[in-house]
């Protein structure tokens, strides 16, 4: 399995920005769809967003679109995740994910980060 390892995570202000990073160990990650998911205490996993392996084409769920942006840096074999205009429902753990299959189900994901703290306060 791909190894995954997440970043950037931290503590911000409502309106804050911050921006994670999602550092994979191989050369074909750029084959997976790489997606971003978040998990805050006692509830389920939610999709954040997603990429195609190859770059152009991205999906965000309603809750964070034009807040996030999800990128891709091919030399690097990382995935970002721009977070601006920062919520306080936006806190939870943050994982990346990769996967073969187009999908914003965490089950077609076979791969998994550790997960990065954000926390957003009022």
């Amino acid at each position: 399995q791909v190894q995954l390892v997440e970043s950037g995570g931290g503590l911000v202000q409502a309106g804050g920005s911050l921006r994670l990073s999602c550092a994979a160990s191989e050369r074909t990650f750029s084959s997976y769809v790489k997606g971003w998911f978040r998990q805050a205490p006692g509830k389920e996993r939610q999709f954040v967003a997603h990429i195609i392996g190859s770059g152009t084409a991205t999906y965000y769920a309603d809750s964070v679109k034009g807040r996030f942006t999800i990128s891709r840096d091919n030399a690097k074999n990382t995935v970002y995740l721009q977070m601006d205009s920062l919520r306080p429902e936006d806190t939870a753990v943050y994982y990346c994910a990769a996967g073969a299959i187009v999908s914003d189900q965490a089950r077609y994901f076979s791969s998994w980060g550790q997960g990065t703290q954000v926390t957003v306060s009022s």
